[in-house]
Protein backbone atom coordinates (compact mmCIF):
# COMPACT_ATOMS: atom_id res chain seq x y z
CA UNK A 1 0.00 0.00 0.00
CA UNK A 2 1.27 3.44 -0.90
CA UNK A 3 1.39 5.44 2.34
CA UNK A 4 -1.69 7.63 2.65
CA UNK A 5 -0.95 11.20 3.75
CA UNK A 6 -3.68 11.14 6.41
CA UNK A 7 -2.97 7.66 7.78
CA UNK A 8 0.09 6.93 9.92
CA UNK A 9 1.53 3.41 9.89
CA UNK A 10 3.06 1.85 12.97
CA UNK A 11 5.28 -1.15 13.59
CA UNK A 12 3.51 -4.02 15.34
CA UNK A 13 5.70 -4.18 18.43
CA UNK A 14 9.22 -5.27 17.53
CA UNK A 15 8.10 -7.05 14.36
CA UNK A 16 8.66 -5.68 10.88
CA UNK A 17 4.93 -5.58 10.11
CA UNK A 18 3.36 -2.13 9.61
CA UNK A 19 -0.28 -1.54 10.54
CA UNK A 20 -2.48 1.44 9.77
CA UNK A 21 -2.94 3.40 13.01
CA UNK A 22 -6.70 3.03 12.57
CA UNK A 23 -8.04 -0.32 11.42
CA UNK A 24 -11.46 -1.76 10.66
CA UNK A 25 -13.04 -4.70 12.45
CA UNK A 26 -16.09 -6.88 11.82
CA UNK A 27 -17.35 -7.46 15.37
CA UNK A 28 -21.22 -7.21 15.49
CA UNK A 29 -21.26 -5.32 12.17
CA UNK A 30 -20.23 -7.08 8.97
CA UNK A 31 -22.28 -10.22 8.56
CA UNK A 32 -24.29 -9.16 11.61
CA UNK A 33 -25.96 -5.73 11.60
CA UNK A 34 -24.66 -5.12 8.04
CA UNK A 35 -25.39 -8.15 5.85
CA UNK A 36 -25.66 -6.56 2.39
CA UNK A 37 -22.51 -7.51 0.49
CA UNK A 38 -22.59 -4.30 -1.55
CA UNK A 39 -22.73 -2.19 1.60
CA UNK A 40 -19.85 -4.11 3.16
CA UNK A 41 -17.82 -3.69 -0.03
CA UNK A 42 -18.48 0.05 -0.12
CA UNK A 43 -17.30 0.55 3.47
CA UNK A 44 -14.23 -1.71 3.25
CA UNK A 45 -13.08 -0.31 -0.08
CA UNK A 46 -13.54 3.26 1.18
CA UNK A 47 -11.45 2.41 4.26
CA UNK A 48 -8.72 0.98 2.04
CA UNK A 49 -8.74 4.10 -0.13
CA UNK A 50 -8.30 6.19 3.05
CA UNK A 51 -5.21 4.21 4.00
CA UNK A 52 -6.55 1.41 6.19
CA UNK A 53 -4.55 -1.77 5.58
CA UNK A 54 -5.51 -3.84 8.66
CA UNK A 55 -8.87 -5.62 8.70
CA UNK A 56 -9.75 -7.59 11.83
CA UNK A 57 -12.17 -10.54 11.81
CA UNK A 58 -12.92 -13.63 13.94
CA UNK A 59 -14.54 -16.95 13.13
CA UNK A 60 -17.17 -16.41 15.84
CA UNK A 61 -18.32 -13.05 14.47
CA UNK A 62 -21.79 -13.80 13.12
CA UNK A 63 -20.78 -17.49 13.16
CA UNK A 64 -18.52 -17.20 10.14
CA UNK A 65 -20.56 -14.64 8.20
CA UNK A 66 -18.14 -11.80 8.97
CA UNK A 67 -15.31 -13.83 7.45
CA UNK A 68 -17.43 -14.61 4.40
CA UNK A 69 -18.75 -11.13 3.60
CA UNK A 70 -15.53 -9.32 4.47
CA UNK A 71 -13.56 -11.91 2.53
CA UNK A 72 -15.64 -11.26 -0.60
CA UNK A 73 -14.97 -7.53 -0.40
CA UNK A 74 -11.29 -7.86 0.52
CA UNK A 75 -10.81 -10.37 -2.31
CA UNK A 76 -11.25 -7.50 -4.78
CA UNK A 77 -8.28 -5.62 -3.29
CA UNK A 78 -4.54 -6.36 -3.73
CA UNK A 79 -3.81 -9.13 -1.21
CA UNK A 80 -0.20 -8.07 -0.60
CA UNK A 81 -1.40 -4.63 0.53
CA UNK A 82 -3.71 -6.06 3.18
CA UNK A 83 -3.18 -7.26 6.73
CA UNK A 84 -6.02 -9.70 7.44
CA UNK A 85 -6.55 -11.23 10.85
CA UNK A 86 -8.91 -13.78 12.32
CA UNK A 87 -9.26 -15.53 15.66
CA UNK A 88 -9.89 -18.92 17.24
CA UNK A 89 -11.27 -20.01 20.62
CA UNK A 90 -15.05 -19.59 20.99
CA UNK A 91 -17.40 -22.50 20.18
CA UNK A 92 -18.43 -22.73 16.54
CA UNK A 93 -20.84 -25.64 17.09
CA UNK A 94 -22.10 -27.90 19.87
CA UNK A 95 -19.27 -30.37 19.31
CA UNK A 96 -17.10 -30.83 22.38
CA UNK A 97 -13.88 -30.25 20.41
CA UNK A 98 -15.08 -27.35 18.28
CA UNK A 99 -13.86 -24.78 20.83
CA UNK A 100 -10.83 -23.73 22.83
CA UNK A 101 -7.14 -23.75 21.92
CA UNK A 102 -6.43 -27.45 21.52
CA UNK A 103 -4.24 -28.49 18.61
CA UNK A 104 -7.26 -30.13 17.00
CA UNK A 105 -9.44 -27.04 17.16
CA UNK A 106 -6.71 -24.64 16.02
CA UNK A 107 -5.62 -26.70 13.01
CA UNK A 108 -9.17 -27.44 11.88
CA UNK A 109 -10.42 -23.90 12.50
CA UNK A 110 -7.73 -22.17 10.49
CA UNK A 111 -8.61 -24.17 7.37
CA UNK A 112 -12.29 -23.28 7.71
CA UNK A 113 -11.39 -19.62 8.25
CA UNK A 114 -9.13 -19.51 5.20
CA UNK A 115 -11.88 -21.07 3.09
CA UNK A 116 -14.52 -18.59 4.30
CA UNK A 117 -12.29 -15.57 3.73
CA UNK A 118 -10.96 -16.90 0.43
CA UNK A 119 -7.26 -16.45 1.11
CA UNK A 120 -4.25 -18.74 1.32
CA UNK A 121 -2.89 -17.26 4.53
CA UNK A 122 -3.68 -14.99 7.46
CA UNK A 123 -1.34 -12.18 8.34
CA UNK A 124 -2.41 -12.42 11.99
CA UNK A 125 -4.13 -15.23 13.88
CA UNK A 126 -5.30 -14.53 17.43
CA UNK A 127 -6.01 -16.87 20.31
CA UNK A 128 -9.30 -15.15 21.12
CA UNK A 129 -9.08 -15.88 24.87
CA UNK A 130 -6.83 -17.89 27.16
CA UNK A 131 -7.83 -21.55 27.41
CA UNK A 132 -7.38 -22.92 30.95
CA UNK A 133 -8.24 -26.43 29.73
CA UNK A 134 -5.36 -26.68 27.24
CA UNK A 135 -1.65 -26.64 28.14
CA UNK A 136 0.00 -23.46 26.87
CA UNK A 137 2.70 -25.59 25.24
CA UNK A 138 0.10 -27.37 23.09
CA UNK A 139 -1.28 -24.04 21.88
CA UNK A 140 2.15 -22.52 21.25
CA UNK A 141 3.32 -25.52 19.23
CA UNK A 142 0.12 -25.57 17.15
CA UNK A 143 0.48 -21.87 16.32
CA UNK A 144 4.17 -22.37 15.53
CA UNK A 145 3.24 -25.15 13.11
CA UNK A 146 0.84 -22.81 11.31
CA UNK A 147 3.59 -20.21 10.95
CA UNK A 148 6.01 -22.82 9.62
CA UNK A 149 3.35 -24.04 7.16
CA UNK A 150 2.81 -20.50 5.87
CA UNK A 151 -0.88 -20.47 6.76
CA UNK A 152 -0.23 -17.76 9.37
CA UNK A 153 2.48 -15.09 9.26
CA UNK A 154 2.25 -13.85 12.85
CA UNK A 155 0.18 -15.05 15.77
CA UNK A 156 -1.16 -13.23 18.77
CA UNK A 157 -3.51 -13.25 21.72
CA UNK A 158 -6.62 -11.40 22.83
CA UNK A 159 -7.56 -10.58 26.42
CA UNK A 160 -4.66 -12.52 27.91
CA UNK A 161 -3.17 -11.40 31.21
CA UNK A 162 0.41 -10.23 31.62
CA UNK A 163 1.30 -13.53 33.31
CA UNK A 164 -0.25 -15.56 30.49
CA UNK A 165 1.70 -13.58 27.87
CA UNK A 166 4.91 -14.18 29.79
CA UNK A 167 4.18 -17.91 30.01
CA UNK A 168 3.58 -18.18 26.26
CA UNK A 169 6.88 -16.43 25.56
CA UNK A 170 8.75 -18.64 28.01
CA UNK A 171 7.36 -21.79 26.41
CA UNK A 172 8.09 -20.52 22.90
CA UNK A 173 11.67 -19.61 23.83
CA UNK A 174 12.26 -23.00 25.45
CA UNK A 175 10.81 -24.85 22.43
CA UNK A 176 12.42 -22.56 19.82
CA UNK A 177 8.89 -21.80 18.58
CA UNK A 178 7.42 -18.66 17.10
CA UNK A 179 6.30 -16.25 19.82
CA UNK A 180 3.04 -14.30 19.98
CA UNK A 181 3.79 -10.89 18.47
CA UNK A 182 0.61 -8.97 19.28
CA UNK A 183 -2.05 -8.74 22.00
CA UNK A 184 -5.58 -7.46 21.40
CA UNK A 185 -7.12 -6.03 24.60
CA UNK A 186 -10.18 -3.89 25.17
CA UNK A 187 -9.03 -0.30 25.71
CA UNK A 188 -10.85 3.01 25.89
CA UNK A 189 -11.23 6.05 28.11
CA UNK A 190 -13.75 4.01 30.11
CA UNK A 191 -11.80 0.72 30.19
CA UNK A 192 -8.12 1.43 30.78
CA UNK A 193 -6.80 0.19 34.12
CA UNK A 194 -5.81 -3.37 33.17
CA UNK A 195 -4.03 -2.30 30.00
CA UNK A 196 -2.16 0.63 31.49
CA UNK A 197 -1.10 -1.12 34.71
CA UNK A 198 -0.39 -4.65 33.53
CA UNK A 199 -0.83 -5.58 29.87
CA UNK A 200 0.99 -2.71 28.14
CA UNK A 201 4.12 -2.95 30.34
CA UNK A 202 4.26 -6.72 29.79
CA UNK A 203 3.75 -6.41 26.04
CA UNK A 204 6.46 -3.75 25.85
CA UNK A 205 8.94 -5.96 27.69
CA UNK A 206 8.09 -8.93 25.45
CA UNK A 207 8.28 -6.90 22.23
CA UNK A 208 4.57 -7.33 21.46
CA UNK A 209 2.37 -4.75 19.78
CA UNK A 210 -1.11 -3.83 21.01
CA UNK A 211 -4.11 -3.62 18.68
CA UNK A 212 -7.02 -2.46 20.81
CA UNK A 213 -10.74 -3.11 20.46
CA UNK A 214 -13.85 -1.18 21.50
CA UNK A 215 -12.05 2.19 21.70
CA UNK A 216 -15.45 3.94 21.70
CA UNK A 217 -16.82 1.74 24.49
CA UNK A 218 -19.49 0.29 22.18
CA UNK A 219 -20.57 3.79 21.12
CA UNK A 220 -20.92 5.25 24.62
CA UNK A 221 -18.02 7.66 24.02
CA UNK A 222 -19.67 9.10 20.91
CA UNK A 223 -22.53 10.64 22.89
CA UNK A 224 -25.04 8.23 21.40
CA UNK A 225 -26.30 7.32 24.88
CA UNK A 226 -26.43 10.82 26.37
CA UNK A 227 -30.20 10.75 26.65
CA UNK A 228 -30.72 7.07 27.38
CA UNK A 229 -30.55 3.65 25.77
CA UNK A 230 -31.64 3.82 22.10
CA UNK A 231 -33.68 0.96 20.67
CA UNK A 232 -31.54 -1.43 18.67
CA UNK A 233 -28.28 -0.10 20.08
CA UNK A 234 -25.33 -2.36 20.86
CA UNK A 235 -25.60 -1.84 24.61
CA UNK A 236 -29.28 -2.72 24.49
CA UNK A 237 -28.53 -5.90 22.55
CA UNK A 238 -25.44 -6.98 24.53
CA UNK A 239 -26.37 -7.19 28.21
CA UNK A 240 -22.81 -7.96 29.34
CA UNK A 241 -21.59 -4.76 27.71
CA UNK A 242 -24.44 -2.79 29.21
CA UNK A 243 -23.59 -4.08 32.68
CA UNK A 244 -19.93 -3.16 32.16
CA UNK A 245 -20.30 0.30 30.65
CA UNK A 246 -23.75 1.84 30.94
CA UNK A 247 -24.14 3.97 34.06
CA UNK A 248 -25.19 7.49 34.97
CA UNK A 249 -21.60 8.23 36.02
CA UNK A 250 -20.12 7.13 32.70
CA UNK A 251 -22.73 9.05 30.72
CA UNK A 252 -21.91 12.17 32.75
CA UNK A 253 -18.21 11.71 31.94
CA UNK A 254 -18.96 11.42 28.25
CA UNK A 255 -21.03 14.61 28.34
CA UNK A 256 -18.17 16.36 30.15
CA UNK A 257 -15.77 15.62 27.29
CA UNK A 258 -18.01 17.34 24.72
CA UNK A 259 -16.55 20.87 25.23
CA UNK A 260 -13.01 19.48 24.75
CA UNK A 261 -13.97 17.91 21.44
CA UNK A 262 -15.80 21.05 20.32
CA UNK A 263 -12.76 23.22 21.09
CA UNK A 264 -10.66 20.96 18.85
CA UNK A 265 -13.24 21.04 16.05
CA UNK A 266 -13.67 17.30 16.46
CA UNK A 267 -16.42 14.86 17.33
CA UNK A 268 -16.31 13.02 20.64
CA UNK A 269 -15.64 9.82 18.70
CA UNK A 270 -12.58 11.38 17.09
CA UNK A 271 -11.33 12.65 20.44
CA UNK A 272 -11.72 9.21 22.06
CA UNK A 273 -9.96 7.48 19.16
CA UNK A 274 -7.13 10.03 19.11
CA UNK A 275 -6.66 9.48 22.84
CA UNK A 276 -6.32 5.71 22.35
CA UNK A 277 -3.91 6.31 19.46
CA UNK A 278 -1.74 8.49 21.69
CA UNK A 279 -0.76 5.53 23.90
CA UNK A 280 2.88 4.81 22.96
CA UNK A 281 2.42 1.03 22.96
CA UNK A 282 -0.65 0.95 20.70
CA UNK A 283 0.11 -0.26 17.18
CA UNK A 284 -3.46 0.09 15.85
CA UNK A 285 -6.89 1.07 17.10
CA UNK A 286 -9.65 -1.18 15.73
CA UNK A 287 -12.79 0.73 14.78
CA UNK A 288 -16.18 -0.39 13.52
CA UNK A 289 -18.45 1.26 10.99
CA UNK A 290 -21.94 0.57 9.67
CA UNK A 291 -21.97 3.51 7.21
CA UNK A 292 -19.61 5.67 5.18
CA UNK A 293 -20.43 8.67 7.35
CA UNK A 294 -19.39 6.77 10.49
CA UNK A 295 -16.25 5.47 8.79
CA UNK A 296 -15.18 8.92 7.64
CA UNK A 297 -15.79 10.46 11.05
CA UNK A 298 -13.72 7.76 12.74
CA UNK A 299 -10.85 8.05 10.27
CA UNK A 300 -10.68 11.77 10.96
CA UNK A 301 -9.03 10.85 14.26
CA UNK A 302 -5.86 9.76 12.46
CA UNK A 303 -4.66 13.36 12.10
CA UNK A 304 -6.00 14.71 15.41
CA UNK A 305 -3.16 15.57 17.78
CA UNK A 306 -3.76 15.97 21.51
CA UNK A 307 -1.53 18.22 23.58
CA UNK A 308 -0.61 17.59 27.20
CA UNK A 309 -3.35 19.90 28.48
CA UNK A 310 -6.11 18.03 26.64
CA UNK A 311 -4.75 14.69 27.80
CA UNK A 312 -4.62 15.95 31.38
CA UNK A 313 -8.23 17.09 31.21
CA UNK A 314 -9.30 13.72 29.81
CA UNK A 315 -7.37 11.95 32.56
CA UNK A 316 -9.24 14.02 35.11
CA UNK A 317 -12.64 13.33 33.58
CA UNK A 318 -11.95 9.61 33.11
CA UNK A 319 -9.81 9.02 36.18
CA UNK A 320 -9.33 5.36 37.02
CA UNK A 321 -11.06 4.55 40.30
Amino acid sequence: MVAHQDMPYRAMGKSGLKLSALSLGGWTTFGGSVTDVAAVRTILHAAFERGVNFFDIADVYARGEAERVMGQALGELPRHELVISSKVFWPMSDDVNDRGLSRKHILESVDRTLQRIGTDYLDLYFCHRFDPETPVEETVRAMDDLVRQGKVLYWGTSEWTAAQLAEAHEVATRRNADKPRVEQPQYSLLVRDKVERFVAPAARELGMGLVVWSPLASGLLTGKYDDGLPDGSRLQAQSWLKDMLYSDDNRARVRAMAPLAEALGASRAQLALAWALSHPDVSSVITGATSLAQLNDNLGAATLRLDDDVRAQLDEIFAVA
